[in-house]
């Protein structure tokens, strides 16, 4: 274990090795590359874990670095039952957290050992009493989708959002994959996929955690309801043939602009057509927003594809069946029946 703390990015040529441009210029190459290794959101969410632990050991009098494991345990304590007015975290958030902390210990040269019983046993008990069910986002069903891209107009704007919902329905995307998607792969330096647009449909090659990824959407039975056809729409009038696929427009809707759009602009889009086309509307307007985000585009065609099981698992890039049943919101449970299987 080191007795200095390294920088989280401190990647720097070996000490018997004289500097010089080119090795100062791989050196800087190679910490782009590490920053890299982590998906900007998760490089975010950690950051802001680390921010909140250190805090928290400031205003106790303690040190975050090096890593104790005794401090951890109480920290996750904490946050499961705080003693003054901070909120109670799930116990997915503390998960998060500590896993956020283990990740910026390494990036400082040293190790958080999970399994310590410091951390172990306090994270246990606080699973076995906090731990709820987790609260899933409703289903966007084909027939919610369809009444939600009849609320767009046609103008630039309505053509680019009516082309992310169809698109990210069928294609069980997440609302990052949506807008991270260029136009040829190598466009952009921020980009994690691009698009190919065939005859029969359009590929979709992504960039994830284990790998290359395609998904294949196929066109659909009317242009109305088609994504491939609203994507071909969107790209012909707002003439985009180079770099983000899904961008801001200007002011006045008549152009597109360099500015790849935020996945922020995913979840409030499905919350505003969500509400003008009436979907749930027997409910308050605060329970209806809450209801849905971007995974309901996910679970949607979980839903609904009239499929054997294991092409909406393949489809979603999903590495168990069981994964692609927490998305399922409506499906037979008991298809097989093992009961009877069993001669009872």
């Amino acid at each position: 274990m080191p007795t200095k703390p390294q920088k989280p990015d401190e990647i720097a040529l070996p000490a018997d090795v004289s500097s010089s441009g080119t090795m100062d210029r791989l050196v800087t190459t190679a910490r782009d590359y590490a920053r890299m290794a982590v998906a900007d959101n998760t490089n975010a969410a950690y950051a802001a874990d680390w921010s909140q632990f250190a805090r928290w050991c400031r205003r106790r009098g303690a040190e975050p670095l090096p890593p104790s494991p005794e401090l951890i345990g109480l920290y996750m304590a904490n946050c499961a039952a705080p003693g003054d007015r901070s909120p109670t975290l799930s116990v997915v958030t503390i998960e998060r957290r500590l896993s956020g902390l283990v990740w910026h210990y390494k990036q400082h040269g040293f190790v958080l050992d999970r399994k310590d019983r410091h951390i172990s046993t306090v994270l246990s008990g606080i699973r076995r009493k906090h731990a709820r069910p987790p609260v899933q986002k409703e289903a966007i069903l084909p027939e919610d989708i369809r009444a939600m891209v009849a609320t767009l107009g046609f103008d630039l704007r309505g053509l680019r959002d009516r082309a992310i919902l169809l698109l990210g329905f069928a294609g069980g995307l997440r609302r990052s994959e949506i807008v991270s998607l260029d136009m040829r792969k190598g466009d952009t330096i921020d980009g994690k996929g691009w698009i190919e647009i065939l005859d029969a449909g359009v590929i979709l090659t992504f960039q994830s955690k284990t790998g290359w990824r395609e998904v294949e959407i196929g066109r659909g039975s009317s242009d109305q309801s088609c994504p491939v056809h609203a994507l071909e729409q969107w790209l012909h009038f707002s003439k985009i043939d180079l770099g983000p696929v899904f961008r801001r427009t200007a002011r006045n809707g008549k152009h597109a602009l360099e500015a790849r759009l935020s996945d922020k602009h995913v979840a409030r889009l499905i919350k505003k057509t969500v509400l003008a086309a009436g979907i749930r509307a027997d409910l308050p307007e605060k329970e209806r927003l809450a209801l849905f985000s971007g995974h309901s585009l996910r679970a949607g065609l979980a839903s609904s594809a009239e499929v054997d099981e294991r092409y909406v698992q393949k489809h979603l890039g999903h590495a168990s069946a069981e994964m692609t049943r927490r998305y399922q919101r409506r499906r037979d449970r008991f298809r097989v029946n093992l009961t009877k299987a069993a001669g009872l």
